[in-house]
């Protein structure tokens, strides 16, 4: 593991090889680290990656958590020199390193917030205004929200990755 102030010193000074950003392509075209070093290899696709097995790479993602998923399922596959980049995206930020944000488009769990809040909104008064079985509805997005912090895999996040509008 490496922090972010240790890696940006190696980013400046170009002593690396590689640079895997493993959130899925619309989370790294929203926002990301400031630096063409880094490329976009979600961690669903860790398996067809075509590198050298002893090459040097440096894996992040937003928190560091699909990082270090990454950084076990890389040395599975045989990668013997693979470094998570401690507290990822959400690090390099607080630690004021440039940063680049593509306008105009949320961030993959901001927009699971913004339909999951609207989901529950409109199951809560629909079942007090419409029918109470739609109370159902909102128990439902909040058994799946309860699923997705628990285990770290969101359904909604997959579904909304796969929309027109967070394609590139």
């Amino acid at each position: 593991m490496i922090n972010v102030h240790d890696f940006y010193q190696k980013v400046q000074k170009g002593e690396f090889e590689h640079w895997l950003d493993v959130r899925s392509a619309a989370e790294f075209h929203s926002e990301r680290a400031d630096c063409t070093l880094t490329k976009n290899h979600p961690l669903d696709k860790l398996d067809s990656l075509d590198l050298a097995k002893d090459a040097e790479i440096y894996v992040s993602c937003r928190t560091g958590a699909r990082s270090a998923k990454a950084q076990k399922r890389l040395q599975e596959l045989g990668f013997s020199h693979v470094i998570n980049i401690e507290g990822g995206y959400l690090a390099w930020q607080a630690a004021g390193l440039p940063t680049t944000k593509t306008k105009g488009q949320f961030p993959i769990m901001r927009q699971v917030q913004m339909v999951a809040g609207a989901l529950i909104l409109l199951g809560s008064l629909g079942s007090l205004y419409i029918t109470p079985d739609l109370i159902w509805l909102a128990a439902f997005v909040g058994a799946g929200l309860t699923f997705a912090g628990a285990s770290g895999w969101c359904g909604m996040a997959l579904m909304l990755g796969a929309m027109p509008w967070n394609k590139k």
